[in-house]
């Protein structure tokens, strides 16, 4: 399996961005759970997961950077 393209999380929309985030956190949760009691048949997953989760939030962050960008060039 590849790792998630950054691409796919920009095409996302604001409330979708914030779902995927929740639902991407959850799977880590679970993973861990899942690692501590020594259920875990994937730990590559816990790179994807990771990686993927850290895309979702740099989009998340870029979006709340443009916004702000936006925000004060309106207000000179």
């Amino acid at each position: 399996m590849a790792l998630p393209k950054i691409e796919d999380a920009r095409k996302l929309s604001d409330e979708e961005l914030a779902e995927e985030i929740a639902a991407t956190k959850r799977k880590l949760f679970d993973l861990r759970f899942q690692q501590a009691t020594r259920r875990l048949e994937k730990p590559h997953e816990f790179k994807h997961t990771k990686h993927r989760l850290g895309q979702l939030m740099t989009v998340e962050r870029e979006r709340e950077i443009a916004q702000t960008e936006i925000a004060v060039n309106s207000e000179q």
